[in-house]
């Protein structure tokens, strides 16, 4: 057996909120009230190594870790289904490991389906020998067609009558290598006329020569998923196995195998709604081809619904595991707005990143009034109301940039940022009055030119007179240059898995999902922030630090989200609004 990777197997951060009991745990709790497993419960998590984990996995992560932490023998193991080597690769491993860990869980026990390569074998055997199993020559598409239909039973394979005797020493053959990839297959001896199409004798085995990462090249023959996942479940002693809704229909022939051979224990499987997400797609067939067709960059790109693209986004784990209480566990399928992940981000990101200064689109101001080549350094908190995140000193001078979506020259009456003869006040500093437009041959504006009352320092006015905007800043001989990578939904589509026909999925992605701005400035405070230091750029969102150039020190960042909360839009305006009576009315 695996040693543990991981002695923990409580929640994260011994968080001991009571949770609802959804039917999931209604389940477990009459089980433990009767006795059933000795008040023991054991889960697991087992992903296939065939790509990167995304948001609806950790929907899966949260359930399994979360519940067999919630009690006090609760286990929960990690088990990779490394059943299909041509399709698995150990770079998938590592980032489902780091997923797993980064999500804030601990395994009990590591394990690998090929693992049991040998005792999977063994019960073939088993099945073999009891007549319950048998080696059939049809191609797969013969057996497609053999399987019939909904309205239509199947047909029994010509060789569905072979004995064990000769089922046993095809088997054997098929394992040393004597025949050609999809020649043979095992099947499971069941029901050719079963309403469920699933039990119509399913495969069990297929020859496959490929090299496997973990066994090399000494098996030739792989296990499917429906026959290994229920015996590992076995083997392992999981008592509740949670899976999503789309293997109800195969929980038939998880109950068949275990009641079948000599399992050690036979779980119980329950089905749960997976995940669908609004404005992407959560399916891992698509999700490689948004990868394979370089329609992304990579499973790590902020845009992806992985979650090492989340945690590259600047997504925190908490977020994500406050997403996955707020949407619960249902049995049946439903869409969720991304407006509520991002709200998640949000609530916790308020909570804890430090506040600075950056401007995206940079538009210079010289405050003519000021002593010239001097500077002055400002004490600011680093949060508005957490002091002990402390406070840290921002330059001020004669040279500043603001943002040029703050300024408009022939501004709309309801403008109250900075515009020619307006006050405005500047964030932690003064009140500054534009006096002049500067533009270039072009008739761009490059430079404004003001002046600033100095008895304003710190944001107010000592003669009590008020302006009704306050704009961020930076100072232009302090500033750091950064590249700013802006992300907005990967598709134009709230469902872009429903497709108008002639049309595909990535039709419909979205042109302006990311947006490179390259000539930044963030307070110098930045400077030294490392890879996945999150903050608020004031007025601006939330912002994460992807990379530092190593030669020229460059930061850039991500976006994470912006400051609008569309969630609570959405909510607004889902409730019932009061009717206004007639007085109301011929008031308005």
């Amino acid at each position: 057996m695996a040693k543990p990777d991981h002695t923990q197997n409580t929640s994260p951060d011994d968080e001991s909120k009571e949770k609802s009991l959804d039917f999931i745990r209604t389940i477990i709790a009459k089980d433990n009230e009767s006795g059933k497993h000795g008040g023991k419960v054991a889960t697991r998590f087992p992903p296939e190594p065939n790509g990167y984990l995304h948001i609806g996995h950790a929907k899966s992560i949260c359930l399994n870790f979360g519940i067999a932490g919630e009690h006090e023998k609760g286990t929960c193991n990690l088990r990779f289904d490394d059943t299909n080597p041509t399709k698995e690769d150990v770079e998938y491993v590592d980032s489902i490991m780091e997923d797993v860990r980064w999500m804030g869980f601990g395994w009990n026990e590591l394990h690998y389906a090929s693992d049991y390569f040998e005792k999977l074998y063994e019960f073939a055997v088993e099945l073999i020998k009891a007549g319950k199993a048998y080696v059939c020559d049809l191609s797969p598409e013969e057996i497609r067609a053999y399987r019939g239909t909904l309205k239509e039973p199947g047909k029994n394979s010509p060789y569905r009558d072979r004995t064990p005797e000769e089922n046993l020493d095809l088997f054997q053959r098929m394992r040393a290598g004597e025949f050609e990839d999809g020649s043979r297959v095992l099947r499971a001896k069941i029901d050719m006329a079963a309403p469920n199409l699933i039990m119509r004798d399913p495969t069990l085995y297929r020859i496959r020569r490929a090299h496997h990462h973990r066994t090399g090249d000494k098996w030739l023959i792989y296990p499917m998923y429906d026959f290994t996942h229920c015996l590992s479940d076995s083997m392992e002693g999981i008592t509740h196995s949670i899976c999503t809704l789309e293997f109800e229909n195969n929980r038939a022939l998880y109950d068949w195998v275990l009641d079948n051979v000599n399992a050690p224990c036979h779980p119980q499987q329950i089905e749960f709604a997976r995940l669908n997400l609004s404005h992407t797609v959560l399916s891992k067939r698509k999700l490689i081809q948004l990868v394979e067709k370089g329609l992304v960059n990579g499973w790590s790109d902020p845009r992806m619904p992985t979650i090492s693209g989340l945690r590259r986004r600047g997504y925190p784990p908490e977020a994500l595991r406050n997403f996955c209480d707020r949407i619960g566990v249902a049995k049946r399928d439903s869409m969720v707005d991304m407006a509520l992940l991002e709200f998640c981000v949000r609530e916790h990101l308020n909570e804890v990143a430090p506040r600075v200064m950056g401007v995206l689109n940079p538009l210079k101001v010289v405050i003519t009034n000021y002593p010239e080549g001097q500077s002055e350094e400002l004490d600011c908190p680093l949060h508005p109301t957490d002091p002990s995140q402390g406070n840290r000193m921002l330059p001020f001078s004669g040279e500043l940039y603001i943002e040029r979506e703050d300024f408009m020259e022939d501004p709309p009456k309801k403008f109250f940022r900075l515009s020619p003869g307006k006050e405005v006040r500047l964030r932690y500093a003064y009140f500054i009055t534009c006096q002049e437009v500067i533009k270039d041959e072009n008739g761009e504006i490059v430079e404004l030119r003001c002046t600033y009352d100095p008895a304003t320092k710190g944001g107010d006015a000592p003669d009590g007179r008020k302006v009704k905007a306050t704009l961020h800043w930076v100072s232009a001989p302090h500033a750091c240059t950064s590249e700013v990578r802006l992300y907005e939904h990967l598709f134009t589509e709230e469902n872009p898995n429903d497709v108008e026909e002639g049309k595909d999925f990535t039709d419909y992605i979205n042109p302006d999902s990311l947006k490179v701005l390259k000539d930044c400035k963030v307070e110098p405070s930045l400077a030294n922030a490392g890879p996945g230091y999150q903050c608020q750029f004031e007025r601006m969102g939330y912002f994460c630090v992807d990379s530092v150039d190593p030669d020229t020190g460059m930061v850039t960042f991500n976006r994470t989200v912006t400051l609008r909360d569309q969630w609570a839009k959405i909510q607004k305006s889902q409730q019932p609004q009061p009717k206004k009576n007639n007085k109301q009315k011929k008031k308005k």
